[in-house]
């Protein structure tokens, strides 16, 4: 029986909850590995991917930024965004992340230029994690 249990919840839903071995995290600080009993710890996260592992395997969860905490309970994540990378499908992001290039390109306002830069960031975070 694993012996972490493990919540990520996002604005749009509850992603996964439930005991497993073990959840890698993209920390800010750096990539950590959260084990059963693991020390209390509060972080933020960079963008990157969430690795999931328990007696069925391991899942992997993209995730946009957020906070995790370890505390007596368990690991909780809260993700600004989640999205399983098994439902991200390449060609389509590839063609937003054109899209996304010109945007940027076109862009003339500076809130409007760092709003596209931003969102061409995240698509490219994801690109990656596939």
């Amino acid at each position: 029986m694993a012996g972490l249990h493990f919540e990520l919840v996002s604005p749009a839903k509850l992603l996964f909850s439930g005991d497993v071995d073990s959840v890698v995290l993209p920390g800010t600080e750096g990539e950590m590995t959260i084990l059963p009993s693991h020390a209390p710890l509060l972080t933020s996260l960079k963008p990157g991917v969430v690795t999931v592992t328990g007696a069925s395997g391991a899942q992997r969860i993209f995730v946009r930024g957020g906070f995790a905490e370890v505390n007596p309970n368990g690991l909780i994540v809260l993700a600004e965004r989640a999205i399983p990378t098994a439902e991200l499908d390449a060609a389509a992001l590839a063609a937003q992340i054109k899209d996304a290039e010109e945007d940027v390109a076109d862009a003339t306002d500076g809130e409007v230029k760092r709003r596209a830069q931003e969102n061409l960031d995240h698509l490219k975070a994801l690109q990656g994690a596939i």
